[in-house]
């Protein structure tokens, strides 16, 4: 429990205030012994040395030479302590130092049978508790890894108990950003009138919040892949702006003040999005990541259904401000939880503080992190620029990677359409008040938790078991549910459009409803695994770029959805939306056909 504290806001706080006297790491004990390999005369497994890359052998941030000569030295060391069956030898190989397991980073490896094989050997070695020898380049810098196969320090290694309360943390993160987006859709009426605006106008505290969460990847996901930072520091920072701005927003008495805190507030809750993926995969193998990020996903897909339920209500009977406090009341504790509880999770970020130690304890200056080599003689400017463009390099030269991000945008801003068109339809048509039309809503969640049940039934009995037999498949195997499920939206979207009549019971349109939510979960879980599957050292980015493609079209829906609706009518409306949704089934099939080829042609995977 002590490392968790540690690890957390709190903890690192008090050891800043304290001079690392309070929750103090093991290189800080009087009891620790600095490892021998690690001494400036240590003397390392000839095989273990590493040629030194120069500047003009970088091909990325973040991939060097050295990093890539560390891979193919673990996956010799792995195949031969795998293959060896000598029974004279197996004594020899407990006691023998595991090599350059810690160097691994299966997280940038592509999605193949080879990462699938070494991510299980790694599982198996890890369950000994042999000791790692570090790594020395060509000029003598050893690179800092983990102590042993066991080592408490990587996530990978932590117990099932503390990555499901890590992975609860960021869901319950995730759950309340974006609950604050539509919460707000209750005051819509009430702020028209307080302000004397159009409903165009009132509808933008919903969208310019969309658009922050979508933008603001673009900054804060690169920035946790820096190791300096960590995924710690933009998610305390922004998650406790947040917070603050939940207070002048609810408290704001202008329409403009209102519309652009709306926009902050999104735009600094907005880690969540590409982060909270990465954070998973700090902690899960690659066979069972799908579980984590299938939890994590239902969050932000569920939590925008319930904003104007626990909101409607509330808005009724006090004030429009009611729902911009219920973003604080559900907000401020999560922040507090983190506060004392969130552990750093990445380990670029771990190996490197710990490298900073070590060369206090060694008096050795030539210790050093794999991202600090990564990183030699690379500006900081040029880091942030390369990271601020790579979505955008990666979706244009990559027509597999536009698609999906198109193609998830459309089926966002239909949704987020839905939050204009309900009042058009329930109230009108069925005199439901402002509290019974957000309980509407629910039904999203409800197609959210069948539609979990059937993906985890798909995971557990059908696409692990088939990944253990056989390996892994072409990448675009993840899309075979989608082509099933590609064509419920179409079908819900027609129930609910065509249904929305005071002539016909008001649960057939809601029944349209919860059939587009069920299917629209599953198609964007296949695309959510898709989507990095090829340039998984890019996730962050990849997802960033996703976030803005999604937010910037739904910021557009929520704008054009009512005068869309009005002048069509509930159900040609929804019948434009629907047809728009035929391309989509058509875009599916053709990328599983053709992805493959898709991507043989793709610019940036050849570059």
């Amino acid at each position: 429990m002590a490392d968790l504290f540690r690890e957390a806001p709190f903890g690192q706080l008090v050891r800043i205030l304290s001079g690392n006297r309070f929750f103090p790491y093991p290189e800080e004990r009087k009891d620790f012994h600095c490892p021998h390999c690690y001494h400036a005369d240590a003397s390392l497994p000839s095989e273990k040395i590493l040629e030194q890359s120069s500047d003009n052998e970088t091909t990325d941030v973040g991939s060097t030479k050295a990093s890539r000569i560390a891979t193919i030295d673990t996956r010799l060391d792995l195949e031969k302590s795998a293959t060896s069956s000598d029974p004279d030898t197996e004594d020899d190989q407990e006691q023998e130092p595991a090599r350059a397991l810690g160097l691994l980073r299966t997280q940038t490896l592509p999605y193949t049978n080879e990462r699938l094989e070494i991510e299980k050997k790694l599982e198996v070695e890890r369950t000994k508790s042999r000791p790692i020898l570090p790594a020395r380049t060509a000029d003598g810098t050893i690179l800092v890894d983990w102590y042993d196969t066991d080592d408490a320090a990587n996530p990978q290694n932590w117990s099932q108990k503390k990555k499901a309360f890590v992975a609860f943390q960021i869901t319950l993160y995730t759950f309340s950003v974006y609950l604050g987006s539509a919460i707000y859709t209750s005051s819509e009426l009430l702020v028209m009138a307080r302000f004397g605006v159009n409903g165009s106008v009132a509808s933008l505290g919903l969208a310019l919040y969309v658009l922050g969460y979508g933008t603001g990847p673009l900054i804060w996901a690169p920035m946790s892949e820096i190791p300096a930072f960590g995924r710690n520091l933009p998610y305390i920072v922004t998650f406790a702006i947040f917070v603050i701005l939940c207070v002048p927003t609810a408290l704001v008495n202008n329409i403009g003040g209102l519309l652009f805190l709306r926009f902050l507030q999104g735009f600094f809750g907005s880690p969540c999005l590409a982060n909270g993926g990465a954070t998973m995969q700090d902690m899960y193998s690659l066979l069972y990541l799908p579980f984590s990020v299938s939890v994590w996903v239902s969050a932000m897909f569920a939590a925008p259904a319930l904003g104007p339920m626990l909101s409607g209500f509330a808005v009724v009977a006090e004030n429009w401000r009611w729902s911009l406090w219920e973003i604080l009341w559900l907000a401020g504790p999560v922040f507090l939880l983190w506060f004392f509880c969130l552990p750093e999770t990445s380990a670029s970020n771990i190996l490197l503080r710990r490298s900073m130690r070590l060369r206090k304890l060694s008096q050795n200056p030539n210790i050093s992190s794999q991202s600090q080599i990564d990183r030699r003689g690379l500006k900081a400017s040029t880091i942030a620029f390369d990271a601020m463009i790579k979505p955008f390099e990666i979706m244009f030269k990559d027509p597999a990677v536009l698609f999906t991000n198109v193609y998830t945008a459309l089926v966002y801003g239909i949704y987020y359409s839905f939050f204009e068109v309900f009042p058009l339809v329930y109230p009108p048509l069925y005199g439901f008040n402002i509290g019974e039309t957000g309980v509407v809503f629910t039904c999203i969640v409800v197609g959210c938790v069948l539609a979990m049940g059937i993906y985890f039934y798909y995971l557990q009995y059908m696409l692990i078991p088939d990944i253990l037999k056989n390996g892994l498949r072409a990448q675009e195997s993840r899309l075979r549910p989608a082509l099933i499920f590609v064509w419920g939206p179409l079908i819900g979207l027609f129930i609910f459009g065509w249904s929305a009549n005071k002539n016909v019971h008001w649960i057939v349109s809601v029944i349209g409803i919860t059939i587009y939510a069920l299917t629209v979960y599953i198609i964007s879980q296949c695309l959510f695994v898709y989507i990095p599957m090829s340039y998984p050292q890019y996730a962050a980015s990849l997802f960033a770029g996703n976030d803005l493609c999604r937010s910037a079209f739904a910021f557009a829906a929520i704008l054009f959805a009512r005068p869309m609706f009005l002048k069509l009518g509930i159900g040609r409306g929804i019948s434009l939306l629907a047809g728009l949704s035929v391309l989509g089934i058509i875009g599916m099939w053709l990328l599983y056909l053709y992805g493959a080829k898709l991507r043989a042609r793709s610019k940036f995977a050849q570059k």
